[in-house]
């Protein structure tokens, strides 16, 4: 019986993903890369993150708070903000951008060195590819993940507050109001949570997925495909197993 490719790729990518968390616990990265990865995960798409969110916020309101004010419940509208971006709209976001900005950097990166055997270079040297490219971005992820989400929500829920008051004159004391009312203690780590591992889910299966590209060029681009169709695959499912878990 044979395994269809995408099959075999993901059973690599999770071997990879526990190798480079087994090494990283150990302390064996390439801190000078690490730098880099960080950057890429973190500053340079703060600005992706900054206007999606904003953009989020506001369309919320235009979708949800035009109706419970006619309804007579305008004031409630914060608060179902607040629980709708920390459970589901925050972390699910982030990781889609990040995916789109990050990951298809990760599979191409890693995808190019695989067939122009750089990666065959760096293994005669002795050292550990995965210790010296996937550890650094694993990392980068893990730690720039849930800061997005919470730049994120942050972002938005400010974004929310200004156009429920501006648009349907909610004021800005009763929409606050209704944040802490609905907003649990939990809400916020779990939001967290849900975000690490979604960085963790984008690391490992596009550096997985680039590490296992073969052939020529063509097999970079359809590498880095492929990589982006699995990741969201996988944080979709994973968010259904997460919020099962932690707000069900």
């Amino acid at each position: 019986m044979r395994f269809p490719r995408w099959l075999k790729r993901l059973g690599s990518s999770l071997l990879i993903g526990a190798q480079a968390i087994t090494s990283s616990t150990k302390g064996n990265l390439n801190k000078s890369d690490l730098i880099d990865q960080l950057m890429e995960a973190g500053p340079a798409s703060f600005i992706i993150v900054l206007i999606t969110g904003i953009s989020a916020g506001t369309v919320f309101n235009i979708q949800v708070a035009a109706e419970l004010s006619r309804q007579g419940v305008g004031s409630e509208v914060g608060g179902l903000l607040a629980i709708g971006l920390a459970r589901e709209i925050a972390p699910l976001l982030t990781a889609t951008l990040l995916t789109g900005k990050v990951a298809t950097a990760y599979a191409a990166q890693l995808g190019t060195m695989k067939v122009t055997e750089q990666i065959d270079a760096i293994t005669m040297l002795q050292t550990d590819p995965v210790d010296y490219l996937v550890v650094p971005r694993v990392i980068a992820m893990v730690v720039m993940a849930p800061l997005q989400c919470l730049l994120f929500f942050t972002v938005a829920i400010w974004s929310g507050q200004i156009s429920s008051t501006a648009f349907y004159s909610i004021p800005s004391n009763v929409f606050w109001n209704s944040v802490r009312e609905w907003l649990s203690l939990s809400d916020i780590p779990f939001m967290l949570i849900k975000a690490i591992v979604f960085g963790l889910l984008i690391a490992v299966i596009a550096c997985g997925w680039g590490l296992t590209t073969r052939g020529g060029a063509k097999e970079v681009g359809t590498s880095t495909t492929g990589a982006v169709v699995m990741t969201l695959l996988s944080v979709s499912l994973m968010d259904v197993f997460l919020t099962k878990i932690l707000f069900g």
